[in-house]
């Protein structure tokens, strides 16, 4: 997706890496061996995101440290943008047949900007007929790549509409809580 609106592939390895952790800071030289790109096309890059507001730039001791500007007008497009075309997201997009029937597809918004609160988050929720060896497999390979454990549940349309009419609190909890959606109408999916 980047491809296609960005014709720099070092800005769009810059991007993939400060979108995949949201939180972090990044000095050039990590920038460098993380993107396996040449040192001056990554400080033309950064420099050309500090300069637009999408980076913000930090001097530490005698290093200059980037991370995502949280105030730049477009950062939650960004994540959503993110969430959606790296990773897991973009898996499961990829995979979609093979995951089954998928109804309902998202993220909870802490698992988007990797805020980790409780051990017991769901980060991800997938509603249908769903394939659960394929989905634990796309799973396994993120939180090897992210260094990190995802919560997920799947469940069928009959359960979930069950848990819904019932008000279960885990799925309440899941609901209304703040999310991004990869699969299927967010309003259908709340009536």
């Amino acid at each position: 997706m980047f491809s296609d609106l960005i014709t720099s592939k070092t800005r769009i390895k810059l991007l993939k890496l400060f979108l995949t952790y949201p939180g972090e800071m990044f000095h050039v030289r990590e920038c460098v061996r993380r993107t396996d790109e040449e040192i001056n096309a990554v400080r033309r890059e950064l420099l050309l995101l500090e300069k637009k507001g999408v980076l913000k730039r930090e001097p530490r001791a005698n290093r200059i440290y980037y991370s995502l500007a949280k105030d730049y007008p477009f950062y939650n497009d960004l994540l959503v943008l993110g969430v959606k075309t790296i990773g897991l997201g973009a898996a499961i997009l990829e995979n979609r047949v093979k995951l089954g029937k998928i109804k309902y597809a998202m993220f909870s918004g802490k698992f988007v900007r990797r805020i980790k609160e409780s051990p017991d988050d769901v980060d991800v929720m997938v509603v249908g007929t769903i394939v659960l060896p394929e989905l634990a497999l796309l799973v396994r390979n993120e939180e090897a790549r992210l260094g990190t454990e995802i919560n997920y549940t799947a469940m069928t349309e009959e359960e979930f509409k069950f848990r819904k009419q019932r008000n279960d609190p885990f799925l309440v909890s899941i609901l209304y809580g703040s999310r991004v959606m990869l699969i299927g109408d967010e309003e259908a999916m709340l009536a």
